[in-house]
C-alpha cells in the first residue's frame, strides 16, 4: 500500500498537541507495517529522528507552508500535484488540511473547531483561512477522524457531516510520564519553584487556554490563604495578547508566578509528577493532553467542565467553570486544603487513564486509514 501523509508538524524539539499525535501514531504505524510503503511530505528540512523506519521516503515539497497564503499554495500546488502524479492510495493529514484539488482518497484529522466558536482568539488571515477552507476540507475529505466525541458532534453540526464519516481516534500519553518518588519531587521544587510547593499549567499561552482567568483564580486562592505556593506555567507565548500581560502585570502575586517556556520531556514529567495539582482550564478544548500526562503522574486534576474537557476526565478531576474566576479559585483552594481529596483524584485517575494510550490511539488511526480505503 502507497500512503502519503502530511508531516510538516514534525519539527524537531516544537512538537505541540497536534505534532505529537503525528509523531506517536506514526511511529507505530510504519514501523508495524513493514509491507506498506509510506511518503512523509515535509516543507522544510526535517530531523533523520522522524524516519522511524525503512518503509518510509522524506519528500521536502516548497514552500514552507506557515502563513495563510503559503498554506494554500503548499497544499493546493505542491502537495496536490504530488499526489496526482504519484500513484498513491491515500493521502493522510493528522493537521486536517485537505488537498482540494488531488484526486486521491484522502483522511483529515479534524481535532477540533475553535476557530468556529472563538475566531477573535486568532490572528485575522489565519481565522480567515480556517472558517474559509475547513468547511470544504470536511466536505471534500474521504473520511474525518477526530480525537473526542465533542469533536466528532462539532464537526457534524458545524458541517452537516454525516457520522458514519467520522472515526473517533482518542489521544494517548507518552509513556514518559509516570509517578516520580519524594527526592525528585523536592529536586524538582528546587529547581522550578524555589522550593515550594506550586500548581501547574501546561499549554500554549494562547488566549483560549484561559491564561487571564487562570493568573486572577491564583491571585484570589493566595489571597485567601496565606502561603507561599507557587503557579508554573510552562509553554510558549504564542499568542501573549495585551490582555494576558495586563492580567500578569496587575497580579498582587505575580511574583509568585514561574514561567518555564518550552520544556524537555524528562523535565516536564519532573514538573508534572512535583505539581499540588495540573490546573488545565480552558474554554474550549478538543481533547487535552496535558489532562492525561497529570493522571499518568499522579497528579491531581483541576479542569473545565466543558466541550471535551469532562469527557477526558470524568470523575477522576474536579471540574469547574472556565468563566468563572470564583470556579476555579475555589477548586485550587479545597485541592490545596483537602488530602483526602488529592488522593482520590490520584486513584480515579489511574483508573481513567487506562483508556487512553497512544497504542490505542495509533490502532484506531489505521483502522480509519482502513475505512477510508475500503468502505
Amino acid at each position: 500500500m502507497e500512503i502519503v501523509v502530511n508531516t510538516r508538524l514534525l519539527l524537531k524539539n516544537k512538537l505541540e498537541g497536534i505534532g505529537w499525535f503525528t509523531y506517536e501514531t506514526l511511529k507505530r504505524i510504519t514501523t508495524s507495517r513493514p509491507d506498506d510503503h509510506f511518503i512523509f511530505l515535509f516543507d522544510r528540512d526535517f530531523d533523520e529522528e522522524f524516519i522511524f523506519s525503512d518503509n518510509i521516503t522524506p519528500v521536502i515539497l516548497s514552500p514552507q507552508a506557515r502563513h495563510p497564503l503559503l498554506f494554500y499554495w503548499w497544499f493546493e500546488y505542491s502537495v496536490a500535484n504530488f499526489l496526482n502524479r504519484y500513484n498513491a492510495d491515500i493521502f493522510v493529514s493528522p493537521d486536517g488540511y485537505m488537498s482540494l484539488n488531488a484526486k486521491v482518497k484522502q483522511l483529515a484529522v479534524i481535532h477540533d473547531l475553535n476557530f468556529e466558536h472563538y475566531p477573535n482568539d486568532l490572528p485575522l488571515l489565519v481565522r480567515n483561512y480556517y472558517k474559509y477552507f475547513f468547511p470544504k476540507f470536511a466536505r471534500k475529505a474521504t473520511r474525518i477522524a477526530t480525537v473526542s466525541n465533542f469533536s466528532k458532534n462539532d464537526i457534524m453540526s458545524h458541517y452537516n457531516i454525516d457520522a458514519s464519516k467520522i472515526d473517533l481516534v482518542n489521544n494517548g500519553c507518552n509513556e514518559l510520564f509516570m509517578p516520580i518518588d519524594s527526592l525528585e519531587q523536592q529536586h524538582t521544587k528546587l529547581k522550578f519553584s524555589y522550593n515550594c510547593d506550586y500548581f501547574l499549567f501546561v499549554g500554549a499561552l494562547h488566549p483560549r487556554k484561559n491564561i487571564s482567568r487562570l493568573f486572577e483564580a491564583f491571585d484570589k486562592f493566595k489571597s485567601a490563604h496565606s502561603n507561599n505556593v507557587k503557579i508554573i506555567i510552562v509553554g510558549e507565548k504564542y499568542y501573549w495578547t495585551n490582555e494576558i500581560k495586563q492580567t500578569y502585570l496587575n497580579l498582587k502575586f505575580k511574583n509568585d508566578v514561574v514561567f518555564t517556556g518550552r520544556l524537555s520531556s524528562e523535565d516536564l514529567k519532573n514538573v508534572i509528577g512535583a505539581a499540588i495539582a495540573m490546573v488545565y482550564v480552558p474554554y474550549f478544548e478538543g481533547f487535552g493532553i496535558p489532562i492525561l500526562e497529570a493522571m499518568n503522574c499522579d497528579t491531581p486534576v483541576i479542569t473545565s467542565n466543558i466541550t471535551s474537557m469532562p469527557e477526558v476526565a470524568k470523575d477522576a478531576a474536579v471540574l469547574v467553570d472556565p468563566f468563572s474566576i470564583d470556579s476555579i479559585a475555589n477548586a485550587m483552594l479545597a485541592v490545596y486544603m483537602d488530602k483526602a481529596l488529592r488522593q482520590s483524584l490520584i486513584i480515579k485517575g489511574r483508573i481513567r487513564k487506562l483508556d487512553f494510550s497512544w497504542d490505542k490511539t495509533a490502532a484506531a488511526l489505521w483502522k480509519s486509514i482502513e475505512n477510508t480505503l475500503y468502505l
